[in-house]
């Protein structure tokens, strides 16, 4: 059924009505019915990158500019392959080469890039904020990519999709009462807090595990539940997601070792047997293996969704490309 047929089900508003936002900078603040449409959107996609003829040409004409002020592997490829899989042109900015680098400010490197008349732009960058400040100065539509320790959005919803598809069978691709744990460097993930953002805006219990060195304070405030103990948060779980150690966004001694938190934090098959029988496991990459997560349970076939999670992750993209270009493309009903 596509997203038109169900916003004739009360599933979510026609039109633009389902998603009447001029970008995606976040996942905080997004109603039930706009993160369920960017998700069934991100289905078709799913159908047509497993297809052996991969390009559609909805964008044909458009031009995307990736603007990674941070260094990326996967974010930046994943964006990169959706725009050209939809057919418009893809321009990725090389910052180490750019004029921020001889000391342009952030908002006249935002006028520059408006003044080339890009059709969407997709930010990454080391700052949190950073991302809308620029969007507010560009007449496109900006995509959050990742901003400091704020948010990545297509990350928290590419993460809702692999769940829903994995466990679509059972559970109808429902989430209320899915139990999501999520551990490790909490404090500087801006990946937890998207996934947080979507999990428990679409009724899944979250729990979320670190040492207390990297556990935000006043984490319950975003209606998830605390722990330190990670065998007590894996009882029961039906999503196990580990997040990689941030030494690059640590200042300080937040670990005693590497050793000493695999001991405490690591996810190993004995912790995973804690879980759900079936319960999936999930890394936003890259891993640290042997530290947050073992090889055997990174690999572990028919339950790591980590691959599949790269998979989503480009299907996902080209649907928020896809419906925030809209606009711009005259598409009825988005005017």
């Amino acid at each position: 059924m596509t997203s038109a047929e169900l916003s004739q089900t009360g599933r979510y508003p026609a039109g633009s009505l389902a998603f009447p936002h001029r970008g995606l900078l976040g996942l905080a603040g997004l109603a039930p019915h706009e993160l369920l449409f960017l998700l069934d959107e991100a289905e078709q996609w799913v159908e047509l990158n497993r297809q052996p003829q991969k390009r559609a040409d909805r964008l044909a004409g458009l031009t995307i500019i990736n603007a990674f002020f941070e260094n990326s592997t996967r974010t930046l490829l994943s964006f990169e392959i959706a725009g050209k899989r939809l057919g418009a042109d893809v321009v990725n900015m090389a910052v180490a080469q750019s004029s921020v680098k001889k000391g342009e400010t952030l908002i006249d490197t935002a006028m520059t890039l408006n003044a080339m008349r890009a059709d969407a732009i997709v930010i990454r960058h080391g700052s949190s904020g950073a991302v809308r400040l620029i969007a507010d100065k560009v007449d496109c539509p900006v995509l959050n990519a990742g901003d400091g320790q704020h948010e990545h959005p297509t990350q928290g919803l590419l993460d809702a999709l692999t769940i829903r598809q994995a466990l679509f069978d059972k559970r109808k691709g429902e989430f209320n009462g899915l139990i999501v744990t999520i551990c490790g460097d909490i404090l500087h993930s801006r990946v937890a807090r998207s996934n947080i953002h979507c999990l428990t805006t679409l009724g899944a219990e979250v729990r979320v595990c670190a040492p207390p060195a990297l556990m935000p304070a006043g984490i319950e405030q975003m209606k998830v539940t605390p722990y330190h103990d990670f065998d007590k948060a894996l009882a029961g779980a039906d999503v196990v997601m580990m997040l990689r150690l941030q030494q690059e966004r640590m200042e300080g001694q937040f670990i005693p070792s590497p050793r000493e938190y695999r001991h405490l934090y690591g996810l190993t098959l004995h912790r995973l047997a804690l879980a759900k029988p079936d319960a999936l496991v999930m890394h936003p990459g890259p891993m640290n293996r042997g530290v947050e997560i073992d090889s055997n349970v990174a690999d572990l076939a028919g339950r790591s969704m980590i691959t599949r999670q790269v998979e989503m992750g480009v299907a996902m993209r080209m649907a928020c490309l896809e419906v925030l270009t809209r606009k711009a493309r005259g598409v009825e009903g988005w005017a």
